[in-house]
């Protein structure tokens, strides 16, 4: 039998787990992902808009991505707007569809970008921590019987653990594709 208060520290630990991952995605290992410039904010119809909203990015190759406006129009602004992000992308106009090769990444970038990744996973660990707190308060505060109490406690620290797992998991995979030249 699942307890609500278990749902819900279960869900909002997984909720922390998903946005950490999201977080992994964007730092980039070398490897060309349409994440990496989706969120780009472009100047369109007088209005600033995410780059993913008026254009498709594609990744034909592993170093390239490209980008195709469904508007010819917004081209020029949507190489403004990658030039402008600072992300050390040299975006190249090619007619209809704006390409982006990938630069090498020094060693010291990786290692930035590992360090960032722990950061990252940290923060994660942090929220699925609050989490755990947040829903032993309320625990305390139901005024359960004292046995109940206990397994609840019990089950909500096991979902604490495999969250936190999963976070060290995937940020030593994410650290590998890091370094891996």
């Amino acid at each position: 039998m699942s307890s609500p208060f278990l749902s819900e520290a279960q869900a909002k630990m997984k909720k922390a787990v998903d946005h950490t991952l999201h977080e992994f995605s964007a730092i980039h290992t070398g490897k060309a992902t349409p994440a990496m410039v989706e969120t780009i904010m472009v100047e369109a119809y007088g209005q600033n808009t995410p780059l993913k909203q008026c254009a498709a990015i594609s990744t034909p190759d592993a170093r390239l991505i490209q980008i195709q406006p469904w508007d010819v129009s917004l081209i020029k602004s949507i190489l403004k707007g990658v030039q402008e992000a600072n992300l050390g992308f040299n975006p190249i106009p090619d007619g209809k569809i704006i390409r982006i090769p990938l630069p090498e990444m020094s060693r010291e970038r990786r290692q930035e970008f590992v360090k960032t990744a722990h950061r990252l996973a940290e923060e994660g660990r942090v929220h699925v921590r609050n989490a755990r707190r947040d829903i032993l308060e309320t625990v305390k505060k139901a005024k359960l019987p004292e046995d109940e109490s206990k397994r609840l406690e019990k089950d909500i620290q096991a979902a604490t653990d495999a969250a936190i797992k999963s976070i060290g998991d995937h940020l030593a995979h994410k650290e590998k594709d890091l370094l891996t030249v």
